[in-house]
């Protein structure tokens, strides 16, 4: 019995890429599942956002505007609002403190709002809510759009 002979030096061998690639795959998956399960949220912010039924109801509560201070994109400061009567008063840094002082201690209810440009640097608004931060800094805020 004779048989034929092959020659196996001539063959290249064949990889069989199909089973590689399900185990990869098959891997893959099993680090992104595992990832998702082990990330927990203790490094995250923890904030207390407001929700529609933390808010007071607008009861017989006398409404009071609020003290608008308005940063244009050059860094002026303008003085808006119930002591300026709706018009734009120019101010300087110095004189926002005691104006914004006797709007609080008049209103006790107020409220400042900050509503600056948005091509300004934010370092210039730091320096406003820090000058207000000593005179009622619980109650100002920046406005957005």
């Amino acid at each position: 019995m004779k048989f034929k002979s092959q020659n196996r030096s001539s063959q290249m061998p064949e990889v069989n890429l199909i089973p590689m690639m399900d185990v990869i795959m098959t891997i893959l998956t099993f680090f992104i599942i595992v990832s998702m399960t082990l990330t927990n949220s203790t490094g995250s912010v923890k904030v207390q956002l407001p929700g529609s039924g933390q808010g007071s109801s607008p009861t017989n509560d006398k409404k009071v505007d609020p003290q608008i201070i308005k940063i244009d994109a050059q860094g002026k400061l303008y003085l808006i609002g119930s002591g300026a009567g709706g018009q734009e008063i120019p101010v300087t840094l110095e004189q926002i403190e005691p104006q914004v002082r006797t709007y609080l201690q008049q209103n006790a209810k107020g409220m400042v709002l900050i509503n600056a440009d948005r091509t300004l640097p934010y370092d210039n608004v730091i320096q406003i809510l820090m000058k207000l931060k000593s005179v009622g800094g619980d109650r100002v805020s920046l406005g957005v759009r």
